[in-house]
């Protein structure tokens, strides 16, 4: 009984995936070479290779096996109950272009998370655009005041270790200071951000961010409980 509720489980979820693949290939072709599709496989032990499926994939320069983004570890982490689909947010490549994403949550029966599908349309050239017009237009010049640098897009990454490193220069610029200055609640913040941002499900960043931090491991799981 049990291998047989196991094989249909598993049947329904090549199902799904099969279905996501037609729909990204659809998309894909509807939108033209600007738009990717990334499936990202939840249920892969192994995490840097949960890209199972990609359309377009010179958008990011990512290939199938390639490692997870922050959207992914933020889901990992997150209860799967609270989460909503993510829409129309910017991310940003290696090389600078600017991209309009939107993720997509899939779950199986029993509400679990099992894919991510993600869509990333470059606008890099369609903002320029849109700035050339507005230098035509405007009639006095934009207020840049009060700007949140928490807007700004986020970095997509290719494997684990860019995935880390990224967190790990995020949680310091939120701190606002360089490591070798920072006291010990500084320290509390940047590993209470980069929990809470899922970095320590990736494979011995306790270790790298402890050596960074200066303080032991026994130092950080203290530091992660205060949350």
């Amino acid at each position: 009984m049990t291998d047989m509720l196991t094989k249909k489980a598993g049947e329904a979820m090549e199902q799904i995936l099969h279905f996501l693949k037609q729909l990204a290939h659809g998309l894909a072709a509807q939108f033209g070479n600007s738009c990717e599709v990334v499936i990202h496989d939840l249920t892969k032990k192994d995490l840097d290779k949960s890209i199972v499926y990609i359309e377009n994939g010179h958008v990011s320069n990512r290939h199938t096996g390639d490692g997870p983004s922050g959207i992914v570890l933020e889901t990992l982490r997150s209860d799967p109950g609270r989460l909503k689909d993510k829409l129309a947010y910017l991310t940003r490549t290696d090389d600078g272009r600017i991209l309009k994403s939107s993720t997509l949550y899939i779950r199986n029966e029993e509400g679990k998370i099992v894919y991510i599908f993600s869509m990333n349309y470059d606008i890099t050239t369609l903002l320029a655009a849109e700035n050339s017009i507005r230098g035509l237009v405007q009639t006095e010049p934009e207020d840049s005041h009060g700007e949140d640098a928490s807007d700004s897009p986020q970095r997509i990454t290719h494997n684990v270790t860019e995935l880390l490193d990224l967190l790990i220069e995020q949680a310091i610029a939120r701190v606002g200071k360089p490591v070798a200055m920072m006291n010990k609640d500084d320290k509390v913040a940047v590993v209470q951000y980069l929990n809470n941002a899922g970095a320590f499900l990736i494979t011995k960043s306790g270790d790298k961010v402890s050596s960074l931090l200066g303080i032991s491991k026994f130092t950080l799981y203290s530091y992660m409980d205060k949350g």
